[in-house]
């Protein structure tokens, strides 16, 4: 390995078989493996290591402390007949992982930019499309494979095998067992699988988990009820859950997340 700076997070080093562009701007502390390729316009932030063979593209920002493993590609050309070569750019946040072979495009005209959160754990061969945002603390196992303008909110965690539709959104907390296919929202808080999918209860294990109240869990519960297990019409019940249990935060969120899908949502 070569050095280049050191700082207080210890010296940026570079293998010697690595191609680091002019434009690229490496943090405190990076490490970037054999053969790897950094692109224009690529700020890796203190602390993150960039593994063999990795190539990242152009115009992306990696946050502080993350991990790229081997031969992850990250920032190249969205995957979209519209693109023209306009100039966009992937964000990703601090302390993510992403593991193998996995792949994250830029953004479009449409956005501007695909981003991925804070804390976040994308396995081997997931791929993140153009304009996707993904939240922060999510997790996406081996080849979970997302259209464009896909929305992941926090702490969502998606089983392998995975294909998401274009414009689909998983909501917070939300958990999808592998090998799902996913055409329509999925709601926050709950529980789906399959294919063609089914929601399956709140994902309760999760929301102890990470600590919500029982208060809150069982609010979410009864607001679960109403809207998916009840003989009302999804507009009644989304009324009832106003009248009923949506003095909480949490509660609110889930009814909004329905009430704001456009793509329908999976029950």
């Amino acid at each position: 390995m070569s050095e280049i700076t050191v700082g207080t997070r210890g010296a940026t080093e570079v293998h010697p078989t690595a191609i680091v562009h002019p434009e690229a701007v490496l943090g405190e502390g990076v490490v970037v493996g054999p053969w790897a390729l950094i692109g224009p316009r690529v700020h890796v932030g203190d602390g993150t290591e960039i593994g063999p063979r990795v190539l990242v593209e152009r115009d992306t920002h990696i946050g502080e402390d993350c991990r790229v493993a081997n031969g992850a590609v990250l920032g190249s050309d969205p995957q979209d007949l519209k693109f023209k070569g306009e100039q966009t750019t992937l964000e990703v946040g601090d302390r993510t992982v992403v593991r193998e072979f996995a792949t994250l495009n830029r953004g479009t005209s449409a956005s501007g930019r695909t981003m991925v959160g804070s804390d976040c754990l994308l396995m081997a061969y997931s791929h993140v499309a153009h304009d996707c945002e993904i939240g922060n603390h999510v997790v996406l196992a081996n080849s979970v494979n997302m259209a464009g303008h896909v929305v992941i909110e926090d702490w969502a965690i998606v089983g392998g095998l995975t294909p998401i539709h274009q414009f689909v959104r998983i909501g917070a907390h939300a958990f999808i067992g592998g090998g799902s296919r996913i055409p329509q929202d999925i709601p926050p808080y709950c529980r789906a699988a399959g294919s063609p999918p089914r929601l399956y209860g709140l994902n309760s294990v999760g929301l102890e988990r990470r600590g919500f109240s029982e208060e809150v869990r069982k609010a979410l519960k009864q607001a679960y009820r109403i809207l998916f297990q009840s003989n009302e019409n999804l507009s009644r019940a989304l009324d009832r859950v106003d009248e009923q249990v949506a003095g909480l935060p949490q509660v609110r969120h889930l009814v909004e997340f329905v009430r704001g899908s456009e793509r329908g949502v999976t029950v």
